[in-house]
C-alpha cells in the first residue's frame, strides 16, 4: 500500500484542503511553492495510463478550482498544473500538483498556508 493511499484511509495524518467521493487534495509535505497542493484520487491507480477519462476530468476540474483559492487567498500570479510518470513518478499513485507561481516568493511553513487555505 502506497502513503497515499494510507493518507486516504486515514492511517497517516495530512493537511487535507479539499475532499469529495472522488478525491482528496492536500498539502505537499516539501512544497515547491507557498500552496503547493496534490490532487489524488481515492481509488489507486498508478499513473496518467491507468486512469478513466472521467476521474482524471473531475482530478483537473478540482485542481481548477484549488487554483482559484490558492490564487484568492495566497495572491499567486500563476500555476504549474503537473502530472509525472514512470522513473519521475515517486509515488506510484497518480496524482495532480498544484504549484503556484509568485513574482517574488517567500516561502512559509506548510502549516502556515494551511491555516490560511482553510480559513473562512
Amino acid at each position: 500500500m502506497d502513503i497515499f493511499c494510507k493518507i486516504i484511509d486515514g492511517e497517516i495524518p495530512t493537511n487535507k484542503i479539499y475532499e469529495d467521493d472522488l478525491v482528496i487534495v492536500i498539502m505537499d509535505v516539501n512544497p515547491k511553492s507557498n500552496g503547493h497542493s496534490l490532487v489524488i484520487p481515492k481509488k489507486h491507480y498508478d499513473d496518467v495510463f491507468d486512469i478513466d477519462k472521467e476521474t482524471l476530468s473531475h482530478m483537473w476540474d478540482v485542481a481548477r478550482d484549488i487554483n482559484k483559492l490558492i490564487e484568492k487567498k495566497l495572491h499567486s500570479n500563476g500555476a504549474t498544473f503537473e502530472i509525472n510518470y514512470g522513473i519521475a513518478q515517486d509515488v506510484k499513485h497518480i496524482h495532480l500538483h498544484i504549484i503556484p507561481r509568485y513574482k517574488y516568493e517567500d516561502i512559509a511553513s506548510v502549516e502556515e498556508i494551511y491555516k490560511v487555505l482553510i480559513s473562512k
